[in-house]
């Protein structure tokens, strides 16, 4: 006879009963006792606790970026001419990227610069005017009116040299935005623009980027957030460099979080000297929130009732199920794994199946068969 235990049934998960003793007539149990259950764990069902290095952390997934990026846009109406450079061309601050041919706005640039010449030499007239005027008024033969009119013209020449320069300054500046030129120094990643083509304000011309330090942009719950400190160190992960490692730190945070989402964002930034790093790969940094503690480890799958910093586990002793409450300390969400403060010891075996097994339930672990494949455990490794 055979039966399962309520809430058993799953996937690499069976409860076997043993043959019920039968009675020498008749064929009738001898009693309740006459039948034992017997639960048999998969090797995917257990893991053994191990001692290792583990350091709280946040995990944040994305793409790396150059943290410095300008798209320069075309401020005034021409035709672009003289286009010097390409993606992929290094540039330095101030270097000139291109031309754009504006007939008219040089045309005011000119006339406004003839207009202050105009004026400061206006001005110049205002001024020996004015003297002699003071020398004529002073030797009394100049009334005071005539002198009052002479400095009232002086201070007119010289509020049209202002007008004339503050327009001069502004057809200069219109003049100085045909020239387009580079905001930073760095390496021009897009071109839009090819040389002939008439351009509107606003238009966009070329991107240039300073990849010296890369940024990775990620969203972390707002329990997560609250410890999150700029500052704090972040180690990188690259997909095209496996097994190494890169250090960085928290740039920084939003200060409030997506009503929406209810997630806030967390910037990281990798430093990149002489740009060895291309930018635009994907990339996680766990930002260390927690020192490093060496201590016993297990599978995350493993707790069960969660409550503050303490969970209980199912362990296996003398072949038994046994519920405990242990102390636990520093997550590592990438590798699967949470140490254990107190409450488990080295070499104790835990029971990561997510079912519902009574205290003081017999197991035994079969044996996968000869060539099957045991799926890799996180506290395993």
């Amino acid at each position: 006879m055979k039966r399962r235990i309520a809430g058993q049934a799953r996937h690499g998960l069976l409860v076997l009963v043993s043959a019920t003793a039968f009675a020498a007539c008749g064929g009738r149990d001898t009693g309740p006792d006459a039948e034992s259950t017997q639960l048999v764990l998969g090797p995917e069902d257990v893991a053994v606790a191990r001692v290792a290095t583990v350091g709280s952390g946040i995990d944040l997934t994305g793409s790396l970026e150059p943290a410095t990026k300008v798209t320069i846009k075309a401020q005034v109406p021409g035709t672009v001419t003289g286009v010097r450079v390409d993606r992929g061309t290094p540039v330095r601050r101030g270097q000139v990227l291109a031309v754009i041919e504006a007939g008219g706005i040089q045309g005011q640039a000119a006339g406004a610069r003839a207009g202050v010449a105009g004026a400061q030499a206006n001005l110049a007239l205002a001024r020996q005017r004015l003297e002699a005027a003071r020398t004529l008024h002073q030797a009394g033969a100049m009334s005071e009116i005539e002198y009052r009119t002479a400095v009232a013209a002086y201070e007119a020449a010289q509020a049209q040299v202002a007008a004339a320069r503050a327009q001069s300054a502004t057809a200069g500046e219109a003049a100085a935005r045909t020239i387009i030129t580079s905001p930073i120094t760095g390496v021009v990643s897009d071109r839009r623009v090819e040389g002939g083509e008439a351009v509107n304000p606003g238009a966009d011309l070329f991107t240039v980027v300073n990849s010296e330090v890369l940024e990775l942009a990620g969203q972390v719950g707002v329990q997560e957030a609250t410890r999150v400190r700029v500052g704090q160190p972040v180690v990188f992960s690259l997909e095209s460099n496996p097994g190494q490692e890169f250090r960085g730190r928290v740039a920084r945070m939003d200060p409030t979080a997506d009503p929406a989402t209810r997630q806030v964002g967390v910037y990281v930034q990798l430093p990149n000297p002489g740009g060895r790093i291309l930018g635009g790969q994907f990339a996680t940094g766990r930002v260390q929130t927690g020192t490093a503690a060496t201590r016993v480890v297990i599978p995350t799958g493993a707790l069960r009732q969660v409550t503050g910093d303490s969970a209980t586990v199912l362990l296996i002793s003398n072949g038994r199920i046994v519920r405990r409450t242990v102390r636990i300390g520093n997550r590592d969400e990438a590798a699967g794994v949470i140490s254990i403060v107190s409450g488990i010891q080295a070499g104790e075996r835990v029971v990561t199946a997510q079912s519902d097994i009574p205290d003081g339930t017999a197991v035994t672990i079969s044996t996968p068969a000869p060539g099957a494949r045991v799926p890799a455990r996180s506290g395993d490794r």
